[in-house]
């Protein structure tokens, strides 16, 4: 019979340290049958790499007490009790208010924080000590119901392109679900709002591109059977899985980096907790380089101005948003419309 509890060692910048996982045989992903304690182990195996891609970023943790199948919450501040090696960072919220979150530096908090129950990680897209300016441009590309990961790809690559036009090295890896992540690593000299500005209008030029494939509408009933670009993930405190992060789904996939010349025959319910360790090992991280090369957002910016100037102007926020300026009337994601009657004359 299983311990109660257990210690994994972690190896960290200053040598090992000991993390407790207690109740290490509870199953959190049933149809996989995977424990605690192999979360907990795979945050070991891919320590190195998880913590280049997510640390030193306030981090957001989706905790699920009793496995994937129950009650959920995010911890935004650092659990009650946290190790003297855990630390926070002192965020701004969209609302004005602030308040510590949670930073990881070292493998072994995001060992801590599993014994904690965490399941997904979700860094900001800024550093722990500058956290309004944001030195990543992400993009989140998201299949509409009737398309799939292999409908967001030829999106990807096109994204791709157009973010190389402006000067920008665009990075990809799985979202751990049916979508896919565009990263570009930016200057922080830019605020929260402006760089979703960026987006935008890298989003308008792919849907400009691929006007059959791609969608920057924002009500669900407008999207189709189309890749929708999802601006919003731009906002302060809106993040996405990380890099490596695993998701709450059946299979226990992870958010997979991936090399541009892989992702055509990706599939990503193959990257999971049991097979990235492994792939790790045999290919190595495509990501280990990406943030060497910052850009600048100004050409981007440029092409929002000239958008502007052709009618285009702001687009939704989140309906928990504070109103923001030049924003149009506030709207949902969905909501019910009455059916248009057909044109007699088509």
């Amino acid at each position: 019979m299983a311990s109660d509890a257990t210690t994994l060692s972690v190896p960290g910048p200053d040598g090992d340290r000991e993390v407790r996982i207690s109740s290490p045989s509870r199953v959190l992903w049933p149809d996989a049958g995977i424990t605690k304690l192999d979360l907990a182990q795979y945050l070991v195996d891919v320590g190195g790499s998880f913590v280049r891609a997510n640390g030193d970023r306030p981090v957001s943790l989706q905790r699920f007490p009793g496995g994937i199948d129950g009650e959920q919450f995010f911890s935004k501040n650092p659990p009650k009790g946290a190790p003297d090696y855990v630390r926070s960072v002192t965020v701004t919220y969209p609302s004005a208010r602030k308040h510590p979150q949670l930073v990881l530096d070292e493998p072994a908090v995001a060992v801590w924080a599993a014994q904690m129950n965490t399941v997904v990680f979700h860094p900001w897209a800024s550093r722990a000590e500058d956290s309004d300016h944001p030195d990543q441009l992400r993009i989140d590309l998201d299949p509409q119901p009737g398309t799939d990961f292999h409908d967001a790809v030829p999106a990807a690559e096109e994204l791709r392109k157009v973010l190389d036009e402006v000067g920008l090295t665009a990075w990809v890896k799985t979202s751990g679900n049916r979508g896919l992540h565009v990263f570009a690593p930016i200057e922080p000299e830019h605020e929260f709002l402006e760089v979703r500005h960026a987006v935008i209008a890298a989003a308008r030029e792919l849907e400009r591109r691929m006007p059959d494939q791609v969608t920057t509408a924002w009500w669900k009933e407008e999207r189709g059977q189309r890749v929708f670009v999802d601006f919003n993930q731009a906002n302060r405190d809106r993040t996405m899985a990380g890099a490596y992060s695993p998701r709450a789904l059946a299979h226990a996939s992870v958010s997979a980096p991936l090399s541009w010349d892989e992702l055509r025959d990706a599939d990503p319910t193959t990257f999971t907790i049991l097979s990235m360790p492994e792939r790790l090992r045999r290919t190595g991280d495509p990501w280990e380089s990406m943030g060497e090369q910052p850009g600048s957002i100004a050409p981007l910016l440029a092409w929002w101005e000239r958008d502007l100037a052709n009618g285009l102007g702001e687009l939704p926020f989140p309906p928990d948003f504070p109103k923001m300026p030049g924003e149009p009337p506030r709207v949902q994601p969905s909501r019910a419309k009455k059916p248009v009657a057909p044109d007699p004359t088509d």
